[in-house]
């Protein structure tokens, strides 16, 4: 069975529609998904970036300690499925990436209430740190989300701008496992245009 191990941060668009993709190639093909957590803000905080980015970047540690308490306590299917609920509320309809959506979002998936006690936790930012590089650094320093393992090789990508569904999602599927098979594969590449649609 093949492999894909998906690396988020509820923040990210990109990596919103990767893991919608991950989900539709499930429907279609073989898989086994696991899903694992990172975080933008840690992976910048040493950057130079430019002052807006920073700023967005603000308290977006927060929803991310949540995510890695619920990686603690729970299997991987339940963080997959919080991953869904929140992704939903933050990039279909638009809400802000509150405590109060955050929260919404446990409720969601029939969550303990009390997970977001996390939200201000600090303790938990080594948790966070660890499960970064357990796929960061595997893929270097110059990327960031999404970040998908497939079968082991880990790559920054698939960057999409729009969610293949169906037998489409297993096609994008199939090429990226053929290129994760050669070690010396590193990137194909070319510049984005449009608007990310997350329907």
């Amino acid at each position: 069975m093949a492999t894909a191990d998906l690396w988020f941060d509820p923040l990210c668009p990109f990596a919103w529609i990767t893991s919608r993709w991950i989900r539709e190639v499930e429907q279609v093909r073989d898989i086994d998904v696991q899903w694992h957590v990172m975080s933008l803000a840690y992976l910048n905080k040493d950057k130079d970036i430019p002052a807006d980015y920073r700023e967005m970047l603000q308290g977006t540690e927060k929803p991310v300690r949540v995510a890695i308490r619920i990686a603690e306590l729970y299997d991987n299917k339940t963080l997959g499925d919080w991953y869904t609920a929140i992704g939903t509320r933050r990039h279909n309809n638009g809400e802000e990436l509150s405590e109060e959506t955050v929260a919404a979002s446990l409720a969601d998936v029939g969550l303990p209430a009390d997970l977001i006690d996390a939200w201000d936790d600090a303790s938990l930012d080594d948790a966070v740190a660890k499960s970064h590089h357990e796929g960061m650094d595997a893929v270097g320093d110059d990327v960031g989300t999404p970040t998908i393992h497939i079968n082991g090789s880990a790559f920054f990508g698939p960057v999409l701008s729009k969610i293949p569904r169906g037998e489409e999602a297993g096609e994008l599927w199939d090429g990226a496992v053929a290129v994760a098979k050669f070690p010396y594969f590193y990137e194909l590449k070319r510049s984005r245009t449009g608007d990310l649609d997350f329907s």
